[in-house]
């Protein structure tokens, strides 16, 4: 009786929870699935049921195939830097015996990722301004004149442009997640390697890398589950333009939800949205469940 009690008493504390989740997560989840099948102006309210017609338009669309491929360029990108340049940077801070040094630098390197989104991007247009921007004015004046161009302003460089602000913004906060696993290694490992005669790059590469795998594995989901969810930094720098090469598949779903009054079809691009982070996020707790490090 006293079990029953006790796990009725536990659901009670629950059910609230529960409630706000599936009115908020769950429902609208299913919502947007029914969108997704309907030819719906969001102005006039006008609805007509159009089965899997979003779908096919989205195989048929350059620009959704663009916005996917500059995804996962993001993706790409953002792992070689703020999953394995954040290792190697916290393994060199980690390495620093001054622990003022060492508490120095985890703050300099953070404080990038303290500033939004959108104060970063704003930052960064000011920065990429062809006129007036410090970074032209930089190349000038190291007799690199013959790059000076509108970062912004041309399809070879914009993607590029706007991934290099998010990765100065997000590549201090993935620092010290791996300094953090770094320091729970137990520093007689490092010492037994000393002893053995390895040097800095071996014991990084035999003792720091193999314990920190599961950190590893949580960034490399994180930052690719993230990457297909970018908006406010393109939003902010370039709106996906020029020519829609830097559009995101986030920025598509809102220019053609809300600019090009085609709710369906947005609604169509969130569901494929929401089922490549899905997958990534069962691959992230497969991974982590089978890869987990104990000492």
């Amino acid at each position: 009786m006293r079990a029953i009690t006790r796990r009725a008493v536990g659901l009670a504390w629950v059910a609230p929870a529960l409630v706000l989740v599936g009115v908020f997560v769950y429902l609208p989840l299913v919502q947007n699935i029914g969108f997704s099948t309907l030819k719906w102006d969001i102005y006039s309210g006008s609805q007509e049921y159009v089965g899997l017609d979003n779908y096919r338009k989205l195989i048929d669309d350059p620009v959704f195939w663009s916005s996917f491929g500059n995804n996962l360029l993001y993706a790409v990108i953002s792992i070689v830097f703020q999953v394995f340049g954040a290792l190697l940077l916290a393994a060199l801070i980690e390495s620093i015996r001054s622990e003022r040094w060492r508490r120095g630098l985890r703050a300099i390197y953070f404080i990038p990722s303290a500033i939004s989104l959108t104060v970063a991007g704003l930052l960064f247009y000011f920065i990429y301004e062809p006129s007036l921007g410090p970074l032209n004015h930089a190349l000038q004046a190291v007799g690199l004149g013959q790059f000076d161009h509108s970062w912004l302003g041309q399809e070879s460089t914009a993607m590029l442009a706007v991934i290099a602000m998010s990765q100065w913004q997000g590549f201090g906060y993935c620092t010290l997640l791996f300094a953090v696993a770094i320091q729970r290694i137990p520093a007689e490992l490092y010492g037994a390697a000393a002893i053995d005669g390895t040097g800095p790059i071996r014991r990084f590469t035999h003792v720091t890398v193999p314990l920190v795998r599961e950190m590893t594995g949580l960034m490399t989901m994180v930052t690719i589950s993230g990457a297909f969810q970018v908006f406010n930094e393109v939003m902010v720098m370039t709106s996906g333009g020029p020519n829609n090469s830097t559009q995101v598949m986030g920025t598509w779903l809102y220019r053609s939800g809300f600019v090009r009054n085609n709710f369906g079809y947005a609604a169509a691009i969130a569901t494929l949205i929401f089922v490549i982070t899905l997958g990534i996020a069962m691959a992230q707790l497969w991974f982590t469940r089978r890869r987990r490090v104990e000492w």
